[in-house]
């Protein structure tokens, strides 16, 4: 699976320098030409593209021996399967438990955390999805502490995004809380797609780490995240069914054999 994420991604890749991108003049801030047009030729009409936070030597935030890298992969492989039985095509940037540093040979720079995050950035910004979620878990030195937090860009698409899923989330955890602008987080100042940071719960919250651990209670999130990103999609007119995401690995199983 991973030799087939790469397979993609260097796809994708290909197609950005085959095809000279014309980008649309940006505007004034928090409007949704902030969004310069890139197009890539190979992957495109994407709905929703699934951030897979940290991975590999980069464990994030942990409670014990339970690993906010692990909770994320587990996530997203549920959230990608809710959105495809919607007729949404998503794609995941990580399908095992490995670095994304380790795929980026563009960035000369020394800094392992910052390689990490422009690749991600980069095949955002590549593939343009109409979405970008980044799903992440939280950690406070108050056990008490917690519930969701979505984290949006300074754009309107961004804050409605994170509203949307913010409100769902709201719902199934009975809290209250507002989407925050998240300014200084790299990968929502450099992705140029309306993109979110989902902050999925507290893992130092008992309650939380149930609700991200717990089989029933991870499908009850994802659906919610589902919800959140599917009334945006409405809102915007995007929500149009369509062929099953897996006609795009099964695309590319077919362009391998060429190769």
């Amino acid at each position: 699976m991973r030799r087939m994420t790469k397979f993609m991604l260097s796809i994708v890749l290909i197609g950005s320098l085959l095809f000279y991108p014309v980008p649309h003049t940006a505007t004034a801030k928090k409007t949704d030409a902030s969004y310069p047009f890139i197009k890539n030729p190979i992957v495109s009409d994407i709905d929703v593209l699934i951030d897979v936070g940290h991975g590999g030597v980069d464990s994030g935030t942990l409670h014990g021996n339970i690993l906010e890298k692990d909770i994320n992969l587990k996530m997203a492989q549920i959230t990608y399967k809710l959105l495809k039985e919607k007729g949404l095509t998503a794609m995941v940037n990580r399908l095992d438990d490995y670095a994304l540093s380790e795929e980026n040979r563009w960035l000369r720079i020394r800094s392992r955390h910052l390689k990490d995050l422009a690749q991600r950035s980069h095949l955002a910004n590549e593939i343009r999805p109409k979405a970008m979620i980044s799903l992440h878990v939280n950690w406070s030195g108050k056990s008490s502490k917690r519930g969701p937090l979505v984290l949006f860009q300074n754009t309107d698409s961004s804050k409605q995004l994170a509203e949307h899923i913010q409100r769902s989330l709201n719902e199934l955890y009975g809290t209250s809380t507002e989407a925050v602008y998240g300014k200084p987080y790299y990968l929502l100042k450099h992705v140029k797609v309306p993109a979110v940071i989902v902050e999925m719960g507290f893992i130092s919250n008992q309650a939380d780490r149930d609700q991200m651990m717990q089989p029933e209670k991870q499908k009850q999130l994802a659906e919610a995240i589902v919800k959140g990103v599917s009334a945006y999609l409405e809102s915007t007119g995007s929500m149009k069914k369509k062929e099953s995401s897996g006609s795009y690995f099964r695309y590319f199983n077919k362009l391998r054999k060429l190769f």
